[in-house]
């Protein structure tokens, strides 16, 4: 499914802070600007803030209160990292970050666990045919993670 395209960083925050607002959430931004200051930029030089085509990249942190804890990092590529109650999602395209949120906050995430082999994943439905799927590698589920236990 196509999502609204979100096409820099600030869109993206502000798509967040309304979801924030729906579901009366807590939230705190940190916002790295210039490509000294951008996580990924290792290669910018000395005192060098903007890329080599003129643009200014622009980086966020995104920290969500409320169960399950959120965070959610967007990069200037056009992705971003999310995690949700210590299990990180990487890669997430930027357009995709507010039906991800919705799908977390609306309560269509769940995990899913199996025998053999054994693991645990949090599963994230969006909508259309889109779902993000990560090992939960630590072994013992928070509340939240546990409430939505499935089998397979």
């Amino acid at each position: 499914m196509d999502h609204p395209r979100l096409p820099t960083t600030e869109a993206v925050v502000t798509a967040i802070r309304e979801i924030a607002d729906a579901y009366r959430l807590t939230m705190d931004v940190t916002d790295d600007i210039g490509a000294d200051q951008t996580s990924r930029r290792t290669s910018a030089g000395v005192f060098a803030v903007a890329d080599p085509d003129g643009s200014l990249p622009h980086e966020a942190f995104v920290e969500l209160g409320g169960v399950p804890a959120v965070s959610v990092r967007v990069f200037p590529e056009d992705d971003a990292g999310i995690t949700v109650d210590h299990v990180e999602f990487h890669d997430v395209p930027r357009d995709s970050v507010p039906a991800f949120l919705r799908s977390v906050y609306g309560g269509l995430a769940h995990t899913k666990g199996r025998f053999f082999p054994p693991g645990q994943w949090l599963v994230v439905p969006l909508p259309g045919d889109e779902t993000y799927r990560e090992l939960i590698t630590h072994t013992a589920l928070t509340p939240w993670l546990a409430r939505g236990a499935r089998s397979s």
